[in-house]
């Protein structure tokens, strides 16, 4: 056996004597002479002990000394069975005394991360209300950046404190991810609103009465105004009919009034009061073609009024209106038998007018529940703006005005 200070050779096996508890171990072969044998492993010594004090150097040098600290421990561990001869009890505690070294640093920065954490807690607690979406972001954006940024903290401390953190993320982004989805639903319930300005610009349109349509317009473009935000790809096809309506009515409107010729309102009245007398006594019995176009003559002149009308002559304007409608409904309602019944024409006239009785029945019950449906749409849409109502309502009394109507000429065959 021939012997060295941390090893001996015997016969052709070289072995490192034990250390720290570890028994004697072979760490090779004699390749060529022991003395040869001794350099090498002598040399791979002095290879891992230059490590060692490369690693030492490096933790000295650089800033973030904690991030050599698996380093170090594993090429401790890798010293355990590193085949070498030399001090190895040396050698490990020279790492050892840098493994706490290194342990004191990380403990001491842990301790500040901690402090740091804390603080951008407590700075995340006082945005975490803020309703100023777009700067509040801005600002968590930065504060997750530095959070990163941060180092750990103890191990046991880590869970809670990210916890801490986070809760009061998912405050702050709960309370925008409301906010817009608020937004969007608010958008929603404004495209109504829009769609229903356009559906009241739409039953101005329709009015007989140019200048109630004038009127309902200028109000619903003051409403367009003050109503809600939507997103413009979603409102501008709605504004573009809006507003095309609109220009129609303006346009009706101002035609009317330059063509419109000046008459006093006793004038007035004692024009449809003749008007509705003569459609009166023309709505008597049945209406043939001269009939029909003397009534389309009436309503001719009559559209030639100025729209707005004496109020003592709302009575006469009524009966105009009604009668002009049962001369239209009967001419209508000749013309359907004519076509329904084969050989209509030359039936006895009891029997035609049985016919009719049957039919006009079954028309005012379908004109029933189409009022009906109209009564209860007008419920279910109810406005708090005055001209919707009012188009509603003008809309009921048109189609009640049909059921009366029909109920008129049903009780004047039925009498006959």
């Amino acid at each position: 056996m021939t012997e060295h200070p941390f090893g001996y050779i015997i016969g052709d096996k070289i072995y490192l004597k034990g250390f720290l508890g570890q028994e004697d171990r072979v760490i090779g072969e004699v390749k060529e002479d022991e003395a040869s044998t001794f350099r090498y492993f002598e040399g791979r010594f002095d290879t891992v002990k230059q490590k060692v004090e490369k690693l030492k150097s490096d933790i000295q040098e650089n800033q973030n000394k904690g991030s050599f600290l698996m380093k170090l421990i594993h090429l401790k561990s890798s010293l355990m069975s590193y085949d070498g001869l030399g001090d190895f009890p040396e050698l490990i505690k020279e790492l050892e005394e840098q493994e706490a070294y290194l342990e004191e640093i990380i403990q001491s920065n842990r301790q500040k991360n901690l402090e740091i954490k804390n603080e951008l807690i407590q700075e995340a607690e006082t945005y975490k209300d803020s309703t100023d979406w777009k700067e509040t972001s801005e600002v968590f954006k930065e504060l997750k950046l530095k959070w990163l940024k941060t180092g750990p903290v103890e191990k046991e401390l880590e869970e809670e404190i990210n916890k801490k953190f986070q809760d009061i993320l998912d405050v702050f982004y709960g309370n925008r991810k409301n906010y817009f989805d608020g937004l969007a639903l608010q958008a929603e319930q404004n495209i109504k609103v829009y769609e229903n300005l356009l559906e009241r610009a739409r039953e101005a349109y329709n009015l007989a009465d140019v200048k109630t349509a004038f009127e309902i317009s200028k109000r619903i473009q003051k409403e367009w105004k003050t109503s809600g935000r939507v997103p413009a790809s979603k409102r501008q096809p709605i504004w573009d009919e809006f507003s095309k309506i609109n220009n129609r009515i303006f346009s009706k409107y101002k035609r009317m009034s330059q063509s419109m010729p000046t008459i006093s309102p006793g004038l007035m009245i004692k024009k449809i009061d003749r008007w509705a007398e003569e459609m009166r006594l023309l709505s008597k019995g049945e209406v043939n073609e001269s009939k029909l176009n003397q009534a389309k003559k009436l309503q001719g002149e009559w559209k030639k009024l100025p729209p707005k009308k004496p109020r003592n002559a709302q009575q006469s304007i009524g009966s105009f209106v009604f009668f002009s409608e049962i001369i239209f409904e009967k001419s209508f309602l000749d013309k359907l038998c004519h076509s329904k019944y084969e050989g209509f024409a030359e039936m006895p006239e009891t029997e035609q007018n049985s016919l009719k009785i049957n039919l006009l029945k079954d028309l005012i019950a379908r004109d029933q529940r189409e009022l009906v449906t109209v009564r209860e749409n007008a419920e279910n849409f109810r406005s708090q703006e005055g001209e919707f109502d009012h188009i509603m309502r003008k809309k009921i009394a048109a189609h009640k005005r049909k059921v009366d109507v029909k109920n008129s000429i049903l009780k004047e065959l039925t009498n006959n």
